[in-house]
């Protein structure tokens, strides 16, 4: 059936979609092919140049990485040659977490390419060498390659030859035990190792995983890991020495510090609004020094630009009042015209007049400088939610895996995020009100899926079909044109879908930071797991089970809910057919996309953008700062072509998708393992939690695929083989359920006998492992690599830090007008002044009621110019980076 051919149909039908052509993995390959390449020799080019991006955690003193030659290609064999445990030591266990997934994936695809191509593919060609041909005697049924709807498969045989209707069911006699349907029981026998080696796989690396973590977390000492979070706090214990009393009573140690969290949304508040108005006041500098400046009354230009009248002037601003002095005290003054403010007044604020905006937003400042200081010393209300911390990480672990109260709700304890990671304003939230959040995004997250069948749904009805229908001219003109044909029915889909991929997650990022969550280590979790319900449901189960056209997905629910086996029978159905498509989207995202992540196309493309906005120092610095890697933006997308692979892997042409897996996972983990190390920083801590959440997902796949097999069996009439893949999934559900409850509290706690005291490690961990049965063993020279007199990158990442609302300690950053940033305004400076230092002179901001204005000599409130001294104003020679106002000009070493 051609959607050329068949005129005789008004429309397409809604079963028809996405249909594979001869040329449509030719036409993709050299489409991804040419973006991968061109994207990849750029990066390499530009990598050397560019440090200052592609190299952006050197800056990190405390983190030494592992050099890579300036070489054009020398650096991928050094990159090669990073180990494990450095990737460990310099990017964190997230980073060695997310790495050893796609190592993991990479060996287990390898293997299972080696067996479908040299095992599985020649059984096929043997016995069933017509699955590839389209020309066959099958214009009614067309066996899986002509896209028969789901009512076809019950009236007509799989296998060519003519059946009878047969109602609910799903096929004719049992072919199980016919000679020439033997070879399916190679599917049932393959389902099987599959599936073990799957598990085998996912087991070994969990024990790794486990074995790593907890002794990284064990050997470390941070205040994070002495800190657990108590919730549910009754009203007569809210106090810090209650919180003390209570703990200590329980005999598990000594604590430290309580931080309880408190009513702060005033201070929090105020923060917020000095934020805005310092943004502004900089921005309203940065105007008025970036104005050409007018000459004086009585002075004229003359042809070089120099004024006529006026002695000379030496453009080195290191001169200072030594220049003055040579002039003979001609100090010209120079005028420039002030910015302005409009200020609304009056009734709803309808009223306006333009005010000195440089007084105006310096005022401001001031005043709300002087609330701030005055709400840090003020007492809140206090809310039921503490950060306890121990003297040491056994008692804080002791606290955080048992119960302290029997009342239900009441003193919960959770492992503590790390200080930089709390999201103080939802610490003081009632806990209902965090509950609703939670819910509210929930429901709209489940309610957006639905919304987004439509478009997926119209993007893989873009067929020749519905063209046809459409704009018959249009498909007559690609009737004769079989690459731009395949490039719109398969290589368009494929790309948008792409970009759907990359699109989505910011949206779903965005939710996850308002559903109340009390750490940015919980939003990534969070991020990960609404992402890959996107990928997995629109994606996979709308292009696979609903089909494509809009107007036959409710037919398909109605089917669903009247039939039980009906997913799994369409799954079937449809899986063989999307083979193109499928492996279109992985080669691209494998040998098209990564590349461009690795030359950070994104942060390039909005780069002069963001420069163009850039207006004052400030914002020139935060442009120039390293991009920030979300794992929940890719991993799963990952995890989704992890069970595609899972799902082709028995079928014919499996191992056409299963290479294109092996090539996705071996580029993936180059490129995140470059960017983790040296170009990206990490910006929460979620001490490897997602390693559960991938296990969960690799469980879901299993499940999939062999429920996928099944229902492929089946439709092949072989029943008894399809009833014996049952017990594969009752295994690998009884193997979650077994996870959970012996793996999991591994990847949330630390072990009290991996927690070290100072004895000597490498022998007690050496009688440890002997006592213990399986697990990971590793030898002394990486146990000492951990355990290495320097700090780990948590160590270095929370020196210093305490647990305490950054609103009530954080230092009040000063106006940033001129190339050197100032600094910080602390509260027990008598003057309240700083100095900034630039070309113009030296403004100071302060409390003082009339401060000089070197410009007119006038008295102005809140700023004042004075002439430079030794040392101001002067640009260290030093310096990584420039910046001008004068001329909006910037540029890196």
């Amino acid at each position: 059936m051609n959607g050329f051919e068949d005129d005789k149909k008004p429309k397409c039908d809604g079963d028809e979609y996405v249909k594979p052509g001869p040329k449509d993995l030719q036409v993709q390959l050299v489409i991804s092919l040419s973006l991968g390449v061109s994207a990849f020799l750029a990066f390499c080019i530009l990598r050397r140049r560019w440090k200052s991006l592609y190299a952006a955690r050197k800056r990190h003193a405390e983190i030494e990485l592992p050099h890579l030659p300036d070489t054009l290609f020398g650096w991928m064999p050094a990159l090669y040659r990073i180990t494990e445990h450095q990737v460990l030591a310099c990017a964190g266990l997230d980073a060695y977490v997310f790495l050893t997934f796609f190592k993991m994936s990479l060996q287990l695809f390898a293997v299972m390419f080696f067996c479908a191509a040299v095992v599985l593919e020649p059984i096929n060609r043997h016995f069933d060498p017509g699955h590839k041909r389209n020309d066959t005697n099958l214009s009614e049924l067309s066996l899986l390659r002509e896209y028969a709807p789901y009512s076809d498969y019950q009236k007509v045989n799989l296998f060519g030859n003519a059946g009878e209707n047969s109602g609910d069911d799903h096929g004719g006699d049992d072919e199980s035990f016919n000679k020439n349907m033997s070879y399916l029981w190679s599917y049932l026998v393959f389902t099987y190792v599959f599936t073990g080696l799957t598990l085998f796989m996912l087991n070994r690396y969990t024990l790794k995983v486990i074995g790593i973590r907890q002794n990284y977390l064990g050997t470390q000492s941070t205040i994070t890991d002495r800190t657990f979070r108590l919730s549910g706090i009754p009203e007569n214990l809210r106090t810090e020495n209650a919180i003390k009393t209570l703990v200590e009573k329980l005999e598990i140690g000594k604590v430290e510090s309580v931080t309880l969290c408190r009513n702060w949304k005033e201070i929090d508040e105020l923060l917020e609004q000095r934020t805005a108005i310092l943004a502004k006041l900089e921005e309203t500098w940065s105007v008025y020094i970036s104005q050409k400046p007018k000459l004086p009354v009585g002075t004229q230009a003359n042809g070089d630009g120099t004024a006529s009248g006026a002695p000379e002037v030496r453009s080195d601003e290191e001169a200072g009042e030594s220049e003055r002095l040579l002039r003979g005290g001609h100090d010209m003054q120079i005028d420039r015209p002030r910015p302005q403010a409009r200020l609304w007044y009056g009734f709803l604020r309808m009223q306006s007049r333009k005010i000195d905006g440089l007084d105006y937003y310096t005022e401001r400042l001031r005043l709300l400088d002087e609330k701030i200081i005055a709400a840090r010393k003020k007492t809140y209300e206090p809310a039921n939610i503490a950060f306890v911390t121990m003297d040491s990480i056994a008692a804080c672990q002791m606290a955080i895996q048992a119960l302290i109260d029997p009342g239900p709700g009441q003193l919960l304890t959770k492992p503590a995020p790390a200080p930089s990671d709390v999201v103080w304003r939802n610490t003081y939230k009632p806990w209902w009100r965090r509950r609703f959040q939670s819910w509210t995004v929930t429901i709209f997250i489940s309610i957006l899926s639905i919304i987004w069948v439509g478009p997926v749904a119209a993007l893989a009805s873009t067929t020749i079909c519905t063209i046809k229908a459409i704009m018959p001219a249009l498909a007559e003109t690609l009737k004769d044109h079989e690459i731009i044909r395949s490039l719109i029915q398969t290589g368009i889909p494929t790309l948008v879908v792409s970009l759907l991929n990359v699109a989505v997650p910011y949206l779903y990022d965005f939710l996850s930071e308002h559903q109340g969550m009390i750490s940015r280590g919980d939003v990534a979790l969070s991020v990960i797991s609404k992402n890959f319900f996107f990928t997995f449901f629109n994606i996979f189960l709308i292009f696979t089970v609903f089909g494509a056209a809009v107007a036959g997905i409710q037919e398909t629910f109605r089917k669903s809910l009247t039939d039980s086996t009906y997913i799994a029978y369409t799954i079937a159905t449809k899986i063989e057919e999307l083979t193109s498509f499928y492996s279109c989207f992985i080669m691209l995202q494998g040998l098209g996309l990564f590349p461009f992540r690795l030359l950070q196309f994104g942060s390039i493309s909005l780069y002069p953008i963001n420069r163009m906005g850039a207006k004052t120092p400030r914002d020139f610095s935060q442009i120039m700062q390293p991009s920030m890697f979300y794992y929940g933006f890719y991993l799963p997308t990952a995890l989704l072509v992890f069970i595609l692979c899972l799902v082709y892997s028995v079928l014919p042409d499996g191992y056409q998708v299963l290479g294109l897996g092996v090539v996705y996972f071996v580029f993936g983990y180059f490129t995140y393992k470059y960017q983790l190390l040296y170009a990206m920083d990490q910006p929460q801590h979620a001490t490897g939690g997602a390693w559960r959440m991938i296990c969960y997902r690799v469980i879901l796949g299993l499940v999939v695929f062999q429920v996928t097999m099944s229902g492929y069996l089946a439709l092949k009439s072989a029943f008894t083989v399809a009833v014996l893949v049952t017990p594969l999934v009752i295994g690998t559900v009884w193997y979650s359920w077994n996870f959970k409850w012996q793996f999991e509290p591994l990847t949330k706690f630390i072990s009290l006998v991996s927690i070290k005291r100072g004895e000597d490690e490498v022998n007690e961990v050496a009688i440890l492992d002997d006592e213990r049965e399986g697990g990971y063993e590793e030898d002394v020279d990486q146990r000492s690599l951990r355990r290495r007199g320097s700090t780990t990158v948590d160590e270095a990442r929370e020196k210093g830090l305490r647990f305490v609302n950054p609103s009530l300690v954080v230092p009040l950053e000063q106006p940033w007008i001129y190339q050197d940033p100032p600094p910080p305004f602390t509260e027990e400076s008598d003057s309240l002044e700083f100095a900034i230092g630039g070309s113009e002179g030296e403004y100071s901001y302060g409390a003082g009621p009339s401060i000089r204005s070197r410009r007119d000599e006038t008295r102005v409130e809140g700023i004042t110019t004075r002439p430079p001294g030794p040392g101001s104003g002067a640009a260290s020679s030093n310096s990584s980076s420039s910046i001008s106002l004068g001329d909006t000009h910037i540029w890196r070493q």
